[in-house]
């Protein structure tokens, strides 16, 4: 009876050391702090992309080029990262772009990961190039006008709540495709946005990345204590 016990418990302990994390997660570090993202199933041709950027350590070195207090941050591109300053960027591109992923569940709430574009009509994105939304919150009265002028659509009801409590971009909404989400270190946004830039939105300090995937013990441990923290507080759950 121990032994069928004892041989219960380690085949139990096996099966949780063997599971797999319920996401990916990629971990972006800069001289200004670190942040970790989730990577969304429901994006898996950006998701996918993004992973296999990060394994090949593409990002490294690149710059936050692009800083827009109260709306976003945006980097990738591959031109940022040896570029004299004062350079204009965003051109750059790993040659291929990345068919949209739209959903309705999906949106722009503050701290998610998108991917930027050029004015293209089928709003394909970019290769590499992303932003992460800071954004800011908004009344009753500005979503109505917001749809009432801008989009073609009406904002969802529990969307609304999001914008109205923690903030965001609607305006962005089925236009860019959203495949991520920062979990933790979500400060790292706004240090980032409250730096002073030039008149072409770029920072007058260099903030360079280096981006790379959690490996499975490591995001299995991250899952588990945002769960602890969403139990506690109602923080982003998994």
């Amino acid at each position: 009876m121990k032994k069928t016990f004892l041989l219960l418990l380690v085949l139990c302990g096996m099966n949780a050391f063997a599971a797999k994390p319920k996401h990916q997660y990629v971990r972006i570090k800069t001289s200004l702090g670190e942040c970790i993202v989730m990577l969304y199933d429901q994006t898996p041709l950006h998701s996918s992309n993004f992973l296999k950027l990060s394994k090949k350590h593409y990002y490294d070195g690149t710059l936050f080029h692009r800083v827009i207090k109260d709306f976003m941050i945006q980097g990738g591109d591959p031109d940022s990262r040896h570029a004299t300053p004062g350079a204009v960027l965003g051109e750059g591109d790993v040659g291929y772009t990345i068919p949209a992923e739209f959903s309705d569940s999906l949106f722009h709430k503050k701290g998610v990961l998108a991917a930027a574009r050029d004015d293209n009509p089928e709003k394909a994105s970019s290769g590499c190039q992303f932003y992460i939304v800071q954004g800011k919150t908004f009344t009753d009265a500005q979503l109505d006008m917001l749809e009432a002028k801008r989009l073609k659509h009406r904002i969802p009801e529990y969307q609304r709540e999001v914008y109205k409590s923690v903030g965001g971009t609607p305006h962005l909404d089925r236009n860019y495709t959203v495949f991520g989400e920062v979990v933790q270190g979500l400060e790292l946004v706004a240090r980032i946005a409250e730096l002073q830039t030039d008149p072409n939105d770029r920072p007058n300090q260099n903030v360079q990345m280096t981006v790379t995937v959690l490996k499975r013990r490591a995001a299995k441990r991250l899952e588990k204590s945002l769960q602890v923290e969403s139990a506690g507080n109602n923080a982003t759950q998994i």
